[in-house]
């Protein structure tokens, strides 16, 4: 085997491991970013639905208020109330 013919086959061996190596390591590198997003969106879900409750909570403080207020307002002024 002739030296020229040495250094091709050594050149191409090391580009063809190169290239699969570095198609393994981008795979791996997909797969996390893949698996983070999942856990992203399984933790943006997760603040949705805890914001959703505090909504709700606050309507139902809000809804409360406004029936206090409003009982209040009919004991200090129960003549207004007549129109209503």
């Amino acid at each position: 085997m002739s030296t020229a013919s040495k250094v091709v086959l050594t050149v191409s061996l090391v580009l063809t491991l190169s290239t699969v190596a570095g198609v393994h390591l981008k795979q791996a590198w997909d797969r996390e970013r893949l698996h983070e997003g999942v856990v992203r969106d399984l933790e943006r879900l997760q603040r949705k639905k805890e914001n959703l409750r505090l909504l709700e909570e606050q309507r139902v403080l809000t809804r409360q208020l406004e029936e206090e207020r409003q009982r209040r307002e009919a004991k200090l002024h129960p003549q207004d109330t007549r129109g209503r």
